[in-house]
């Protein structure tokens, strides 16, 4: 299997006449919290093993990121803790912490993915654990991890036992793979995070994708999704990417993959500052790639890699895009009624949105995507 390359020639077609489906606008007063106290930002549902989303106690399992509301919104990710509740009518429950106080081996928790047992009797979890635990100045070590626990639902009340023991599945080799995570900060530093777990129907093989940094790279912009292999004995083996975007951007967020009408569709969340400066730079959006078969090749959708942009009047207002099986797209509301990032931590704070955002829902046909 050979990596697909996102191109800066893609990249560069948004600029020229190409389509740049947009995001509906959200208004900023129309925003309640799920969640009071709390900043919540990237999050997922248990699916089920074929990628669909779970129903459990006639509702979802929703798994977020989430920590305290502090002064500064961006200092959420020094602090922040997977959180799990349920979605039932529109309805968000709280379930606290998904995981137990000093369960992971980091000082804080990353986003990941989960699935249920067909007999939706146990979780398996993967999570990014990032720094190390009671680590004195925060680091941007980054880990991935699987872990399991018994699930079961009496009267509508929804009860995970004991997590097994967290088990490191894949690790950065530092040839295909960066593993020095000691430079930089949110936005540049390097990546080794967000698993996601997919088995392919055509064959039943279990990938592990995850947003990686090229280690062979001369660019500062080596950002690609990676992934590994479970093999027969149940151990994880490191493989060679999935896509490159080796010159072009910096950080292929939060990758998952989707089938839809045959297809297979790899989607990604960026940033317009990631992408490399002196090459052609796509505004923040969802982006991804399509192709007939795992093993690729993997060609941008429309043509560019862009399937929904934040709208221009609003070009921060949703972040960390996840497409369900129903084409849904779950995000973020980030900064809303903003045409550029504050630098003040006190006015960041006051048009930080930290909830999620109202669901949009896409429309695939080939190698095209509208939002229906």
């Amino acid at each position: 299997m050979t990596a697909s390359r996102w191109t800066r020639e893609a990249v560069a077609a948004l600029a020229h006449g190409h389509d740049s489906p947009e995001m509906p606008l959200i208004a900023p007063d129309s925003l309640s919290s799920i969640l009071p106290g709390y900043d919540c930002w990237d999050h997922w549902p248990v699916q089920e093993e074929d990628g669909r989303t779970a129903e459990i106690a006639g509702g979802i399992l929703m798994l977020l990121l989430t920590a305290p509301i502090m002064g500064d919104p961006e200092a959420r990710h020094g602090h922040a803790r997977i959180r799990v509740m349920h979605v039932r009518d529109d309805q968000w429950t709280d379930l606290g912490n998904l995981l137990p106080e000093g369960f992971s081996p980091g000082s804080r928790e990353w986003a990941g993915s989960a699935f249920v047992s067909a007999g939706h009797d146990t979780i398996t979890l993967y999570f990014t654990a990032a720094g190390a635990r009671d680590e004195a100045i925060e680091s941007f070590t980054q880990r991935l991890f699987e872990t399991r626990a018994p699930l079961s639902t009496e009267e509508g009340m929804i009860h995970i036992g004991t997590w097994t023991t967290p088990r490191e599945c894949v690790v950065p080799d530092g040839h295909v793979y960066v593993n020095d995570f000691s430079h930089g900060g949110v936005g540049t530093i390097k990546a080794f995070r967000d698993p996601f777990w997919f088995r392919d129907p055509a064959d039943d093989v279990e990938y592990l994708l995850f947003t990686a940094s090229l280690a062979q790279s001369t660019s500062a912009y080596n950002g690609a999704i990676g992934k590994a292999l479970r093999g027969p004995a149940g151990n994880w083996r490191l493989d060679g990417p999935l896509i490159d975007a080796d010159g072009v951007n910096n950080e292929l967020e939060r990758p998952h993959i989707v089938l839809h009408g045959g297809l297979y569709y790899c989607f990604w969340s960026t940033q317009r500052k990631v992408f490399d400066p002196d090459g052609p730079v796509g505004p923040t959006g969802l982006y991804g790639m399509v192709a007939d078969r795992m093993a690729g090749p993997w060609r941008p959708v429309n043509g560019t890699g862009l399937v929904l942009a934040n709208p221009l009047a609003a070009p921060f207002q949703t972040f960390s895009w996840l497409v369900l099986d129903d084409l849904s797209v779950l995000s973020f509301v980030d900064m809303p009624g903003l045409l550029c990032l504050p630098d003040d931590p006190a006015i960041a704070r006051a048009h930080f949105g930290g909830t999620p955002a109202p669901r949009c829902r896409l429309r695939l046909e080939g190698d095209r995507s509208m939002l229906a």
